[in-house]
């Protein structure tokens, strides 16, 4: 079987919730302006001890229990994730171990930044369509905090913390539509984690903004394009959760009126390469989708990177 298809997603959040009067005591900036801007109520904070692949595993607990699957069911993990401050051993080996799992799985980061889920999820699916994998979890795991200045009122606002996770096996027929990838190097610099930065998230939020804008519905029509589904067929539509202002308008960009729209920035912030399993795992939660539904995934992150996929609702 090289066809590939999503069996569950699941997510974990810390517990501790940050509205924006919070950030009024740390910088200049207030309520208003915070939802006006970029739509966000509140967010999520870890704890110390809960790093990154603390968070990871537990949202990987999660999706193995919706799926009724052991870790010992999964010979391949796969993390996404631009703030783990340890470089080796990585997160997935990491998760591995938290898992207990005993068979020598593959493990493997990818740091595309806030597209990483998307790009992991192309990873999982070629390695099954190689006959490498059967059973891949797919996490994206971010503790932002961790590598955020808080006295620069334009970046702490929108980050916060937290992890989704999604399982990917082998099947008779495809579930994934072939990955849209790419990126526009000569807009690197406008999202970065750099050393010389003291490690910190910095951004161009309107270089950022503006290329979203002007890019991200003719990009979004050709994965459709690529998926061989008509924005009319799609029944959900999980991007990055980056900005409500960028959220919102795709899909009367894209003519998908039927689609529910997952605007979860709202009330979990800007959790990168988390966002979109995270987003998509609470959206399946609440909205009741039938199997074989098409949702179409898109992020754009550090790099210029981007990618974007429809998925099968599982």
């Amino acid at each position: 079987m090289t066809g590939s298809r999503v069996v569950a997603v699941g997510h974990h959040q810390p517990a501790r919730v940050v509205p924006n009067s919070e950030l009024e005591k740390l910088v200049e900036t207030n309520d208003e302006w915070i939802r006006t801007r970029v739509g966000i109520v509140e967010r999520r904070w870890a704890a110390p001890e809960e790093t990154v692949d603390v968070m990871a595993t537990k949202a990987a607990e999660d999706v193995l229990a919706k799926a009724q699957m052991t870790a010992d069911q999964i010979d391949t993990v796969i993390v996404a994730t631009c703030s783990a401050l340890d470089r080796s051993p990585n997160m997935a080996a990491r998760v591995a171990n938290r898992l207990q799992m005993t068979h020598n799985p593959a493990t493997i980061d990818v740091n595309t930044a806030c597209s990483g889920f998307p790009y992991s999820l192309a990873m999982a699916q070629h390695a099954i369509m190689a006959g490498s994998s059967r059973n891949a979890l797919v996490i994206g795991a971010e503790k932002l905090t961790d590598v955020t200045d808080f006295t620069d009122r334009t970046t702490c606002v929108l980050t916060a913390d937290g992890a989704g996770a999604m399982i990917v096996t082998a099947s008779e027929e495809d579930g994934i539509s072939p990955v849209l990838w790419g990126s526009m190097p000569n807009l690197g610099d406008a999202v970065r984690i750099e050393h010389a930065n003291d490690d910190k998230f910095a951004q161009n939020g309107q270089t950022v903004f503006k290329w979203t804008i002007a890019e991200l519905p003719r990009i979004a029509a050709e994965v459709l394009e690529k998926a061989g589904v008509a924005p009319s067929e799609l029944g959900a539509i999980v991007l990055h959760q980056a900005n409500l202002r960028i959220i919102e308008p795709l899909a009367r960009k894209l003519g998908a009126d039927n689609a529910v729209v997952a605007t979860d920035v709202t009330e979990s912030g800007n959790t990168s390469a988390a966002s979109i399993p995270l987003a998509l795992s609470k959206l399946l939660e609440k909205q009741s989708l039938p199997s074989g539904t098409p949702i179409l995934l898109f992020a754009f992150g550090g790099g210029l990177s981007y990618a974007g996929q429809v998925i099968q609702a599982p």
